[in-house]
């Protein structure tokens, strides 16, 4: 069954201090540019048409005068190095002759969408502002700058005047979810004759992969070097696996069917330069755009997995500690007196070489701020295989523990609801958009979808955590029942699967399972 199409805006927030401030004087010099018909005749009527609406449109405001009224042939349009009157009219800008340019359109200023944003961005230099009266655009404006990307845009994919419906073109696809993604670089998809994501199978396992292997403990080095050793490349074709390039599959809502439309945006098209979109632009979030290649409590999993690893603290003081993917008990044994974790070390005793864990407190600074024991790994790990074998020779009651803990979490998903908050922000998306495009200030309503988005990211985070741990309760449960033997020897695999926590005290451990069940073990 398809699922319905959810669509989140992201409003544009109101910036401030991007503008030099300008210089306080009696009256503004304005000039006015227009492009005038290549016929003879219709050329002077409509020189003198223009000047006289320039003329009274300017003599009209009290606080401006008139700079000027400078005209081009229209055949010249497409291309400043023949405008003379234009680039007369820049360098009387350059010269302090003006201090503001009024202008029919941006087709009419300029169908380059190069020359027009460079001329814009060396006018804004010098604090004067371009204002196109047809698309009601001021350039020294926030909202304008971002229209007026746009808009350029078009105009230079359109010879013609801009329409009201190409003006919004860019607004409207994105109001109606259309996803358009690169896909020749874009791991697991490719596109269908109509254009839409379709999952590419063989890539698809491997991004099932990365994710799988991720929650299974291993850290983006683990898992870039098992993906070079087996000759699997990249989505742009690389045989190198950085880091970056799987945190970033890690992170794109787009691997659950979900689709974040313009995360950047062009600042200068002369160099193209692209920032992260934190706002300055609108953005939307599409729900079940495609098809998903992983499922939504898993990749929920991930986000929570990456914050958990890049927040691990340890001891009295929540001291940052770097995540370690090494060895299956790294960063999940504890010392019950401070708090800290146990560090794995090669110990040199009088001699006797051998593999220990250690309080961290303790070896950064003595056994006077924390005298919690060494443990030997190999007495380390056969308590964490006792402790599992524990857990199988009590079926019965493991199995009573683990419905209980899942009785817990399904009180808690009915404690919880995001339904509620999806509802309130459907009506917001209307009222916004309705404010938005009769011109009104809508700053309120953004703030309220800001909250309420964070209350609906929290609700799915804490539904992600509670599938989590019914997942977990599941494989515990199944592990109970296919295992019929004792387990005979330690295994990382088996402890990644099941160990959450090992705190180590003087006469015992306490092992956590990641089921929620605890089992002590003598020392």
């Amino acid at each position: 069954m398809e699922l319905s199409r959810n669509i989140t805006v992201i409003p544009a927030r109101k910036r401030v201090g991007n503008t030099a401030a300008a210089e306080q004087r009696p009256k503004l010099k304005v000039a006015a540019y227009c492009r005038v018909s290549t016929d003879s005749e219709e050329q002077a009527s409509s020189y003198e048409v223009q000047v006289a609406h320039y003329t009274q449109f300017i003599q009209k405001n009290p606080e401006w005068e008139l700079a000027g009224i400078y005209a081009d042939d229209g055949i010249t349009g497409t291309n400043t190095k023949k405008r003379e009157e234009f680039n007369r009219m820049i360098q009387d800008c350059m010269d302090g002759k003006i201090d503001m340019i009024i202008t029919k359109s941006i087709s009419r200023f300029a169908r380059n969408t190069l020359d027009c944003l460079k001329y814009i961005r060396e006018l804004k230099e010098k604090n004067i502002p371009v204002f196109f009266e047809k698309e009601n655009i001021n350039t020294m404006d926030s909202k304008g700058e971002v229209l007026l990307t746009i808009m350029a845009s078009l105009a230079q994919q359109e010879s013609q005047s801009l329409s009201q419906n190409i003006k919004l073109g860019l607004q409207y696809r994105f109001q109606n979810g259309e996803v358009r993604v690169n896909h020749s670089r874009f791991l697991g998809y490719t596109k269908d004759e109509e254009g839409k994501l379709v999952i590419e199978p063989v890539e698809a396992e491997v991004v099932k992969r990365i994710y799988r292997e991720y929650l299974e403990g291993a850290s983006l080095l683990q898992i870039g070097r098992g993906l070079e050793a087996d000759g699997i490349l990249t989505g742009a074709g690389k045989t190198k696996w950085r880091p970056e390039t799987l945190k970033k599959i890690l992170q794109n809502e787009k691997y659950i069917g979900d689709a974040l439309l313009q995360k950047t945006y062009t600042v200068d098209f002369l160099n193209k330069k692209r920032v992260q979109n934190k706002g300055i632009v609108p953005q939307y979030y599409v729900e079940n755009s495609h098809e998903p290649i992983i499922p939504r409590d898993l990749y929920m999993q991930v986000q929570e997995e990456m914050i958990r690893r890049a927040n691990l603290h340890s001891g009295a003081n929540r001291k940052k500690r770097v995540y370690s993917s090494k060895y299956a008990l790294s960063s999940i044994v504890y010392c019950s007196k401070c708090g800290e974790i146990y560090r794995r070390i090669a110990w040199n005793n009088r001699g006797k070489h051998s593999t220990v864990w250690r309080c961290c407190t303790r070896v950064e600074h003595g056994p006077t701020a924390c005298d919690a024991p060494t443990i030997q790994e190999p007495d380390l790990q056969a308590a964490v295989v006792k402790a599992i074998n524990l857990a199988l020779g009590n079926r019965e009651s493991m199995m009573a523990t683990l419905q209980e803990n899942v009785e817990t979490v399904i009180r808690q998903e009915d404690e919880t609801s995001s339904e509620g908050i999806e509802a309130k922000l459907l009506e917001l998306q209307k009222e916004l958009l309705k404010l938005a495009n009769s011109k009104k200030d809508y700053n309120s309503v953004a703030d309220e979808i800001d909250r309420l988005r964070e209350l609906k990211q929290n609700a799915l985070v804490e539904s992600a955590e509670r599938e989590g741990v019914k997942q977990r309760i599941r494989e515990m449960r199944e592990f109970l029942e296919q295992q019929s033997t004792e387990v005979t020897e330690y295994d990382e695999l088996l402890v990644r699967r099941l160990i959450e926590k090992v705190t180590v005290y003087e006469e015992r451990f306490e092992v956590g399972f990641k089921s929620r069940a605890k089992v002590d073990v003598k020392r």
